[in-house]
């Protein structure tokens, strides 16, 4: 696909959506059906009204429908789906359009997604362009017919493996997704969806208490410290603030957050982002909450030179520092959390650190780890 966003320096080529590839085969499969006549392109509708062509793969005729496919293009995203085959197969109905899905597509066994639970985890935005497009054939061939559509992946249920489907209650094959249509590579909104999507299963299953983690550290925290099933938690990566506003967006009454010092120490200065092309400030909070501890100042000097947070604490242990630096720490970390919650809900956090054997406490985690093992 000849689209282009630029990323700080770099010059990104967008791909297709799973749904735009659906979109684009079913309705190379109906013109197909209706004429006999395969096509090179299929052109779809996106959401916003654009049009886009999509290249086909394949097409053939057997005896009471037409199958097409497309071959997922991501562009330069680092998606799983890349490559993939998505099949249509069509096939005449006396009205309607229905939409099921194959081999491949995953099956909705939770609450809280886009579609119910039992149905193939084929999204909303997808299932409607995939009708306009077989619309759009049936006023041009004068058909008054209906459709049937299945989507199949072949190796679906493989690559799903690789992605959060089975977290999050979609079993046995891929889904098929896309809100705009187009995939902007390395968009941060498709990750912050995904937060979403999984907080919103946690609030269906009647929890309120969002439990976030930052990725596999605080997981196996949970294993080894807390009496907290890891399958409730939602992993927030460095989204820290958008997975704050997502719960209070779904309506959790508590947040509690779980991640590792050398992430963790960026609330300290109110950074709700903590990827490091967004802020670093490691130190630079560190430092801070030092001089509020009275820490001396040759000892403050040495910690800009130090590369990790666990270095940094080292130092501060050494010069028999490190216990009222980390009480500044936890202060400030709770005051920039309920700042960014408001009144809204209840938050805390947990801070750790393996090397440094280390656990420290926002004033109303124990307490919300107290709810959250009951709703558990």
């Amino acid at each position: 696909m000849e689209r282009y966003i630029y990323k700080g320096t770099k010059k990104l080529r967008c791909g297709y959506t799973t749904g735009s590839c659906a979109a684009a085969a079913s309705k190379a499969a109906a013109h197909l059906l209706l004429t006999e006549y395969p096509v090179s392109n299929s052109e779809i509708v996106l959401p916003n009204g654009e049009k886009i062509s999509v290249p086909i793969n394949e097409s053939h005729l057997t005896e009471h429908s037409a199958i097409c496919s497309v071959i997922k293009d991501s562009g330069d995203d680092p998606d799983v789906t890349n490559g993939i085959l998505i099949f249509s197969e069509v096939s005449l109905i006396p009205e309607n359009i229905e939409i099921s899905g194959g081999t491949g597509i995953g099956i909705v066994t939770k609450s809280g997604l886009d579609q119910p639970a039992g149905e193939y985890a084929i999204n909303s935005v997808p299932r409607r362009m995939i009708k306009t497009a077989l619309q759009e054939i049936a006023e041009l061939y004068d058909y008054h017919g209906g459709f049937r559509v299945i989507i199949s992946v072949p190796n679906g249920e493989e690559i799903a493996k690789k992605t959060y489907n089975p977290r999050m209650g979609i079993q046995g094959g891929i889904s098929i997704i896309g809100t705009t249509g187009i995939v902007e590579p390395m968009s941060n909104s498709a990750l912050i969806q995904t937060i979403r999507t999984e907080a919103n299963i946690r609030r269906k299953e009647g929890l309120d208490t969002l439990l976030l983690t930052l990725g596999n550290y605080s997981e196996q925290f949970l294993k080894m410290h807390l009496p907290i099933p890891e399958e409730i938690s939602v992993c927030c990566s460095n989204f820290i603030g958008d997975a704050i506003d997502t719960g209070i967006s779904l309506g959790f009454s508590e947040i509690l957050l779980i991640g590792h010092i050398g992430k963790m120490i960026k609330l300290g200065a109110g950074i709700m982002n903590t990827h490091s092309h967004i802020a670093d400030g490691r130190m630079e909070t560190l430092i801070t909450c030092g001089v509020l501890a009275d820490v001396p100042l040759p000892v403050l000097q040495k910690l800009p030179e130090c590369v990790t947070v666990d270095a940094a604490l080292d130092i501060l242990k050494s010069a028999g520092c490190l216990e009222q630096t980390l009480e500044i720490l936890i202060q400030k970390t709770e005051f920039h959390l309920k700042a960014r919650a408001g009144d809204s809900v209840q938050i805390g956090a947990v801070i750790f650190s393996y090397q440094h054997d280390m656990i420290l406490k926002t004033s109303q985690a124990d307490d919300l780890i107290q709810h959250i093992r009951k709703e558990s």
